[in-house]
């Protein structure tokens, strides 16, 4: 069956509900799934856990489902560059799950490898260990952390093809490949959609094995989340 798609309504028909647990990819604002989280405001559907590097900003990207009340959680480990979502933690109107960051990566590859969890020494000794089992291993302290698996996983990709081999570009892969990963099924959108055979194996960052829809998008807005300038000389 093809897995390609007109746009972002299409490729998530019959997947989205309430109380589901979403991944989105991207760092900040670069190589956010814009069209993926637009459809997903438009669709109504609330309760929502997110697992996302970041929470957008204020009325782009994931915030636009703050917006809506639709998060009820985040599972995140940078949130500071959106005001709503501070109000909405501070109210007690959003629970939030902090990681660092570079466990919460690893919670989603591991989650799209099959393992149930890991140790690692990041939080040993904080508020990120509360709760947690702590082992010892050769004489130093180790937190368990457990594998993420979600529902939906949406992912923004440079290129594209039919059967859902994906490249990314720069920054954009730092989280889109493991959200890619930790998805019971996975949605891309593309800026370009080409063939089979017209990409490189050896270039391929995520396979197409991990992905069950996509869809080349219309058109991205790519905004600058912090634009830093300087007088000319």
């Amino acid at each position: 069956m093809s897995k390609t798609f007109k746009n972002a309504a299409e490729a998530l028909a019959g997947l989205l509900k309430d109380n589901m647990t979403i991944a989105a990819g991207g760092f900040g604002l670069c190589g956010i799934p814009e069209h993926c989280i637009e459809a997903i405001k438009l669709s109504g559907v609330k309760g929502l856990t997110i697992v996302s590097n970041n929470a957008g900003v204020d009325g782009f990207g994931l915030g636009k489902l703050m917006e809506g009340g639709q998060i009820k959680k985040m599972i995140s480990s940078y949130v500071g560059e959106n005001k709503l979502f501070a109000e909405l933690f501070l109210g007690g109107k959003l629970e939030v799950e902090f990681n660092p960051q570079g466990t919460l990566a690893e919670r989603m590859r591991a989650g799209g490898a099959g393992i149930a969890g890991f140790y690692t020494k990041t939080g040993v000794g904080t508020v990120v260990a509360d709760g947690k089992e702590v082992r010892e291993f050769d004489g130093q302290k180790y937190v368990l952390e457990r594998g993420i698996v979600c529902d939906l996983s949406i992912v923004k990709a440079l290129k594209a093809d039919e059967e859902g081999n994906v490249i990314y570009r720069k920054t954009a892969r730092n989280f889109n490949p493991l959200a890619a990963m930790c998805g019971r099924v996975t949605v891309v959108e593309t800026e370009e959609l080409v063939p089979v055979g017209q990409m490189d194996p050896d270039n391929i960052h995520t396979p197409g094995i991990f992905v069950q829809r996509l869809f080349k998008g219309a058109k991205f807005e790519k905004r600058i989340e912090q634009r830093t300038t300087r007088k000319v000389a």
